[in-house]
């Protein structure tokens, strides 16, 4: 394959990366904006752990959000590190997707304090830990700098695992970042292959047929 039949893959595949990422945003906005258009809240539809009434929010918590300002701050990063997922690990993008959605969810149900969780920022910590221990798991040169990007970009989001706040659900973040780990963990194997270059392969060549 020659390198403008891979530029070419790489250009299609990032705009298909694109598609549900955008879609999930889209969604997230209208939801807000009809929230407010009509006047109610959507509050209770967020997670609340341990009781029955609460399973509903492992399904639309992260659909829901405080306000605009809650909306928008998790806009950003989600819709950046979930286009990299959909990139770099196009083959097992909405597995990781799902499982993260519902894990980090599920956990938050089972643990977290009795209090509503409502947000996307738990999906935003999943991707995040998916991205950066996923580079770390597979020693991969490509991954390994989408790690460093996402540490530069996103390196504060370590402190969001802490209750230094009381309004935050910082336990929504810690089940997403273990919940990353563990997709990291279970999908190793994926992900972009580093192309070796002809000297690489005779080296090899050489270093197998040398006694």
């Amino acid at each position: 394959m020659t390198l403008k039949e891979e530029e070419h893959i790489d250009v299609r595949r990032f705009r298909i990366s694109l598609i549900f990422p955008s879609l999930f945003l889209i969604l997230l906005w209208l939801i807000k904006v009809v929230e407010l258009s009509e006047g109610f809240e959507l509050t209770f539809l967020g997670i609340f752990p341990r009781r029955i009434s609460g399973l509903i929010g492992i399904l639309t918590a992260p659909l829901i959000h405080a306000n605009f300002d809650h909306l928008l701050n998790n806009s950003v990063p989600l819709f950046f590190l979930s286009v990299a997922v959909f990139f770099f690990y196009h083959k097992v993008s909405f597995r990781v997707f799902v499982y993260g959605y519902f894990f980090t969810n599920l956990a938050v149900w089972l643990l977290a304090r009795p209090a509503y969780h409502i947000g996307a920022s738990g999906l935003v910590y999943a991707f995040g830990s998916f991205l950066f221990f996923g580079g770390i798991i597979r020693q991969n040169i490509n991954m390994l700098a989408i790690s460093l990007l996402v540490t530069f970009l996103y390196g504060s989001m370590v402190w969001g695992i802490f209750p230094y706040k009381p309004d935050m659900s910082w336990e929504s973040h810690l089940m997403g970042m273990m919940a990353g780990l563990g997709l990291a963990i279970i999908y190793r194997n994926e992900g972009p292959v580093i192309q070796k270059h002809v000297w690489e392969e005779e080296e090899e060549e050489e270093e197998e047929e040398s006694p």
